[in-house]
C-alpha cells in the first residue's frame, strides 16, 4: 500500500470520524463524502484513494459505532496508522478489512503530505519522502486473510461457502 499522509491529533473519536447527522444511512459511499467532516471539512476532497491516516492516541473512541471504520474504507484510506486505537474501533476496523497499525515513532515523525509505504505482512512503514522505516506490530496470517478478503463477513463467505 502506497499513498499520502494526513495527520490528525489525539483522541479523534468516531463522531469527527463520521458525525451522527450522517448515520441515516448505512450505504458506505454516502458515509464516505462525510468522513472526517468535522475534523477537516475538506478532507475528503483533498485525500486520495490509497492516502493513509496517521494520528495520535486512542484513534477511534467514543461510541461502537461500525459506520467509522465503514467511511473511512469507502473514502479510500488504505490503512490507519495511529499511536493507540480504542479497542471498540480496532475491532471493527478489523472485521470490515480496514488495516489498522500502531506506531507511535511513526506518527511522531511523519508529517502530512509524506509519501508512505505499508507492508502488513511484516508491519514496516517506510517514509519515501524522509527515507526513515518504522516498524509497527504485523498482522497475524489470519488477520491478513481476513483483511484481503474485505472483513470478516465476506471472508467467512469465501472459506465457508455461505452465500
Amino acid at each position: 500500500m502506497r499513498g499520502r499522509a494526513w495527520k490528525f491529533g489525539n483522541n479523534i473519536d468516531t463522531d469527527l470520524i463520521i458525525p451522527a447527522r450522517y448515520l441515516t444511512t448505512s450505504d458506505p459511499a454516502e458515509l464516505a463524502k462525510y468522513a472526517m467532516m468535522d475534523a477537516d471539512s475538506e478532507w475528503v476532497d483533498k485525500m486520495k484513494k490509497g492516502d493513509f491516516i496517521v494520528a495520535g492516541d486512542n484513534f477511534g473512541c467514543g461510541s461502537s459505532r461500525e459506520h467509522a471504520p465503514i467511511a473511512l474504507k469507502a473514502a479510500g484510506v488504505s490503512a490507519v496508522i495511529a499511536k493507540s486505537f480504542a479497542r471498540i474501533f480496532y475491532r471493527n476496523a478489523i472485521n470490515i478489512g480496514l488495516p489498522i497499525l500502531e506506531s507511535p515513532e511513526a506518527v511522531e515523525e511523519i508529517r502530512e503530505g509524506d509519501e508512505i509505504e505499508v507492508n502488513l505482512a511484516t508491519g514496516e512503514i517506510n517514509n519515501l519522502t524522509t527515507g526513515k522505516t518504522y516498524k509497527a506490530q504485523p498482522f497475524p496470517e489470519f488477520m491478513q486473510k481476513l483483511i484481503k478478503a474485505g472483513g470478516l463477513i465476506p471472508y467467512l463467505k469465501s472459506t465457508k461457502g455461505i452465500k
